[in-house]
C-alpha cells in the first residue's frame, strides 16, 4: 500500500511518531461510565493508530501505553489494565503480524505479571522480522528512570575497565538507552488537553516538535492523526541553531 502524504511535497513527514495517550477516564466519567469502559475504549484507539501510522508513511510509532507513575493507581483500575494488555496481546498479535508490525516494548517490565511477560516475549519473538511499521509500547516505564538505568550500564562498563570515563559522550548514552536502536522521535502528541510530557522519552524528544490536542485519546483516530502530521510539516525545525538544518 502506498504511502498518503497528508501534505503534499516538500514538506517532510515525521520518521518516528510517540503518543503520549491520555483521557480516558475522562471520556468515561463524561458519559457516566466507569474509568475501565474509557480504557477499553482506548484500546480500539490503539488499533486504528496502529493501522493508520504505516499507511500515512510514518515508520516509527511509540506508545506511552503505562507509566511507573501509573503503579499508583487504585489495585482495581490497575488489574483492568493489565486485563486489557493481556487480551490486548493475544486479540491483536495474528493482526499485528500480517500487517507487517514488528512490536517490541520498553520500560521496567519486571513489575509486570509473569504471564504478561510471557505473552510480551511470544510478540517480540514472533514479530521481530517484520518491517512495515516499528511499533513500540512504553510499559511500566519513566523517562528519568531510563536515564538512571543507563547511567548504571555506563558505571558498571567504567568499573569492569570496558570503557574509559572521558569516553561517555552523548552516543555513549544513547547507545545505553533502551531505545538503541531507534531514530529519535520527530513529533510528541498528546491527547486530551494536558500540556505537558509526564516523564515520556525525556532524552529522546529533546528536539522533537510537540503536538498537544484537546481530544480525548479514545476519540483520537486517522484524521485526527493526520492533523497532527500537518501540524508538524508546518513547523521549521531549527535544532536549537538559528539556521534550519540542511
Amino acid at each position: 500500500m502506498s504511502a498518503v502524504q497528508p501534505v503534499s511535497d516538500p514538506y517532510p513527514l515525521p520518521r518516528h511518531i510517540g503518543i503520549i495517550m491520555d483521557g480516558n477516564g475522562r471520556w468515561a466519567e463524561a458519559r457516566g461510565l466507569p474509568r475501565t469502559v474509557g480504557h477499553r475504549k482506548g484500546i480500539e484507539a490503539v488499533r486504528t493508530i496502529v493501522q493508520a501510522a504505516p499507511d500515512l508513511g510514518i515508520p516509527y510509532l511509540t506508545l506511552y501505553g503505562f507509566s511507573l507513575e501509573n503503579w499508583s493507581r487504585p489495585i482495581l483500575e490497575i488489574n483492568e489494565l493489565m486485563g486489557l494488555l493481556r487480551h490486548y496481546l493475544r486479540s491483536e498479535l495474528a493482526e499485528l503480524h500480517k500487517n507487517g508490525v514488528k512490536l517490541r516494548t520498553i520500560g521496567n517490565l519486571s513489575r509486570l505479571p509473569e504471564d504478561i511477560r510471557a505473552l510480551v516475549h511470544n510478540a517480540e519473538v514472533t514479530t521481530q522480522g517484520n518491517s512495515r511499521l516499528n511499533l513500540t509500547i512504553a510499559l511500566s516505564y519513566g523517562g528519568r528512570q531510563e536515564i538512571v538505568m543507563a547511567a548504571q550500564r555506563l558505571a558498571k562498563a567504567v568499573e569492569d575497565g570496558q570503557l574509559s570515563p572521558d569516553a561517555i559522550n552523548e552516543a555513549a548514552v544513547e547507545a545505553a538507552l533502551s531505545t538503541a536502536d531507534l531514530p529519535d522521535p520527530d513529533l510528541i502528541i498528546r491527547t486530551s488537553g494536558e500540556k505537558r510530557i509526564s516523564n515520556f522519552l525525556l532524552w529522546q524528544s529533546a528536539y522533537a516538535e510537540m503536538v498537544f490536542v484537546d481530544t480525548l485519546w479514545p476519540e483520537f483516530g486517522r484524521e485526527e492523526l493526520k492533523a497532527a502530521i500537518r501540524e508538524y510539516q508546518q513547523r521549521e525545525r531549527r535544532y536549537g541553531s538559528y539556521n534550519t538544518p540542511q
